[in-house]
């Protein structure tokens, strides 16, 4: 399994990124994984971009570069897990349900491991409402892109409600397991059975549809 869910992303043509692209990803993912770790040890508001970017070894100007705020510094490593989904989805067979798709990903040595930053990172995102800002952010960029895979899978246009509604039940059941999951674990623990369960638990219910 790869060491954390922040694997660099395929392109949706499938062509593999350019090594510069692939360095640009790489410093990206060093300076969240830096800011969360200054966030964690001495808080969000105690923590600045100067700090950030010392710890990284770039200039102050490089990191306002690649991010606007402190806070939005972290959304590569919020990024990640909704990215391993997408990049999935963009492979689903045909006459086989989401159900039983995300199933069978979530097959024992299939779902890529989650690193202990990325839960830190999460459970933050519950008491701080500027990264909890950036979490919904993450959500909200992957919604089109969401609603254009099931658009393109009924053969819908990503412009109708159903779909946008289907791809919105989608996208809550990813961020609500990832929740879940970073809750019940503790840090310095990884279970990967449980962000499984968490994983197909919520999927099942958002195919479910409203039950009431």
């Amino acid at each position: 399994m790869h060491e954390t869910l922040a694997a660099v992303p395929q392109q949706a043509d499938g062509v593999r990124p350019s090594i510069a692209q692939r360095r640009k990803s790489a410093l990206r993912l060093e300076i969240a994984a830096e800011a969360v770790r200054l966030f964690t040890s001495q808080g969000v508001t105690a923590t600045t971009g100067e700090q950030i970017a010392r710890a990284v070894g770039i200039s102050s100007r490089t990191l306002w570069r690649h991010f606007p705020t402190k806070e939005s510094c972290v959304l590569p490593l919020l990024t990640a897990g909704l990215d391993f989904a997408v990049d999935q989805l963009r492979r689903w067979p045909p006459r086989t349900s989401l159900l039983e798709w995300f199933t069978e990903i979530c097959s024992p040595g299939e779902l890529p491991s989650t690193a202990p930053v990325i839960l830190d990172l999460i459970r933050m995102t519950s008491t701080d409402p500027a990264l909890s800002a950036v979490w919904l952010q993450a959500h909200n960029d992957a919604l089109p892109v969401l609603g254009k895979l099931l658009a393109q899978r009924s053969g819908a246009s990503a412009d109708d409600l159903r779909v946008k509604v289907h791809a919105a039940a989608l996208n809550g059941a990813l961020r609500a397991a990832a929740e879940d999951f970073a809750r019940r674990s503790s840090a310095a623990h990884e279970a990967s059975d449980d962000i499984t369960a968490c994983l197909l638990a919520a999927v099942r219910a958002a195919s479910e549809g409203l039950p009431y």
